[in-house]
């Protein structure tokens, strides 16, 4: 019970504040907007009255709380108050019997804030209406006409900014451009590296917060003097750093701190101080979203950083070739920011040969490197190094890899500025082979598996042969005696009896072992 009275009293507190919150902000009944020093009507219109018939016109500037009389007027006379100025007239003197009690203006920033009409009959209240005077101010630099390759700026600010829902910014042809806060209460778009194709009418247009209003729009032409190009003289130059990676990892390649328009990256090829070789390999302008680049292990840098708002940094996935002098520059509007970064990159390769394993150390950007050398696990062990020309180290290993030679090797780099870096190359002795058949040697395995179908295939053989000696043998005997079923009965009978076919077999016994018998009882078993 009590919660539920809780959430009574709070919910009719929450509805009492939004309903004073929403009165506050409607304190007009229409919102007109106006670009400074531009005429704009404020429309107050009534019905013919008779009699005495006065209008008043009263301002309350933004910021203050006080009204103020502009002017007025009667059919008798007309005076002008405190707050009126050579640019605020009436549309129509004749008002009184046309029933137009408009005010014309060309505000100033200023002059931004609430209007009020009041029409009185005898000193009496007819009718009020308030208007919100939004005052709108565009601008742009540097003055026309624009030279090549400058940062074209355009500005635009409306007071006061509540009475603002939006204020966007379109290029020549209609396509929706970039904005962003500019001071408190204005916008900003920018053009940067402007070329003659960017010259032509770029559209600003203001949304009232009053959906009932009218859009604002004005136009600003911009043209290009393309016989003149922007010099940028105006350069920051960082500290040069020294770094170094190991081959195919990312490494965060450093770009000035300070915020930009656009980024460009140059890159001079590694172990070349000829500067005529350097290369244009990336370029981002953050106000078109427009992104150039000539190798894909590049890419912009994330958080900490965001390209999309000025913060720039490059994540670069290297080759050895890939080492060299980086120049990240970053621009904004005239003052251009620049870092260089030697970087070295290290590779660690193997190669094999009938009677060595050789470890190759390979590194670019020499002028960064103080030193280079190759350990073991071991460190008593003492390696032989030998350098098979610049940028290249190497160490060689006899085969086969026994324990005490087995173990991680490691290449380090030290760099002239102190720092040191490092690639691992792990070695390891084969494993000790055991005389299984599964580890047998592949042609011994299959002569083996041959064994058993050698076998089968003699024992078929025997056991055929058996059969055919064994039915000529009956048909012999039964010609001689007409009863011999088993050719071991009568051995007599068989010395006397002439040969009848072309098998003959030598049927002594020849003791337990006797194939014949054993070709028998696998017989037997068959059956």
């Amino acid at each position: 019970m009590e919660s539920g009275l809780f959430c009574f009293i709070l919910a009719s507190c929450l509805a009492v504040y939004s309903s004073h919150t929403v009165s506050s902000h409607r304190e007009w009944d229409e919102v007109v907007m106006a670009e400074q020093n531009t005429s704009a009507t404020l429309v107050c219109t009534g019905a013919r009255l008779q009699g005495d018939i006065s209008i008043n016109w009263k301002v309350k500037l933004v910021d203050t709380d006080e009204w103020k009389l502009i002017l007025s007027a009667s059919e008798k006379k007309k005076f002008s108050g405190g707050a009126s100025k050579p640019s605020m007239r009436l549309t129509d003197d004749n008002f009184r019997n046309t029933g137009d009690f408009s005010l014309v203006v060309s505000p100033e920033v200023a002059d931004a804030g609430l209007y009020s009409c009041l029409i009185q009959k005898q000193e009496r209240k007819v009718q009020e209406r308030i208007f919100l005077l939004t005052v709108l101010t565009v601008g742009f630099y540097p003055p026309l006409p624009v030279h090549q390759y400058s940062t074209l700026r355009l500005f635009a600010k409306a007071i006061p900014v509540f009475s603002v829902s939006e204020i966007t910014w379109t290029a020549p042809g209609g396509l929706p451009m970039k904005t962003e806060k500019w001071q408190t209460s204005g916008t900003v778009t920018k053009v940067p590296q402007v070329q003659n194709a960017d010259g032509g009418t770029y559209t600003c247009t203001v949304y009232p917060r009053d959906s009932s209003s009218g859009v604002l729009a004005v136009r600003v032409n911009v043209s290009v003097d393309a016989s003149k190009v922007a010099s940028f003289t105006n350069i920051s130059h960082g500290n040069e750093m020294s770094n170094a990676t190991q081959a195919l990892k990312p490494f965060l390649l450093a770009c000035p701190s300070s915020q930009g328009d656009y980024v460009r990256l140059h890159w001079l090829p590694p172990d070349t101080n000829d500067h005529s070789k350097l290369k244009l390999v990336y370029v981002y302008d953050r106000w078109r979203g427009l992104t150039k680049t000539h190798s894909n292990k590049l890419r912009l840098a994330g958080p900490p950083y965001d390209s999309q708002a000025g913060s720039f940094s490059f994540l670069l996935t290297p080759d050895l070739k890939d080492g060299g002098l980086y120049i990240c520059e970053v621009t904004l509007n005239d003052v251009t920011f620049s870092q260089r970064t030697k970087l070295s990159v290290l590779k660690v390769k193997t190669s094999l040969y009938p009677s060595k394993l050789n470890l190759l150390c390979l590194y670019s950007e020499r002028s960064n490197i103080r030193g280079a050398m190759w350990k073991h696990d071991n460190k008593s062990r003492r390696l032989q190094i030998s350098s098979g020309g610049p940028g290249s180290i190497s160490t060689t290993l006899p085969l086969p890899i026994t324990p005490d030679v087995a173990g991680n090797y490691t290449c380090s780099l030290q760099l002239k500025n102190g720092q040191t870096i490092q690639a691992v190359q792990a070695v390891t002795a084969p494993p000790t082979e055991s005389v299984t058949p599964s580890f047998l040697h592949p042609s011994l395995s299959a002569l083996l598996l041959l064994v058993p179908l050698v076998s089968a295939a003699v024992g078929v053989l025997l056991w055929r042969q058996k059969h055919i000696s064994d039915h000529g043998i009956e048909q012999s005997l039964s010609v001689q005696s007409g009863e011999a079923e088993n050719i071991y009965e009568n051995p007599e009978d068989i010395r006397q009896a002439p040969p009848q076919s072309s098998v003959y077999m030598d049927l002594k016994p020849r003791g337990d072992n006797d194939v014949y018998k054993e070709l028998e009882r696998y017989e037997q078993c068959q059956g």
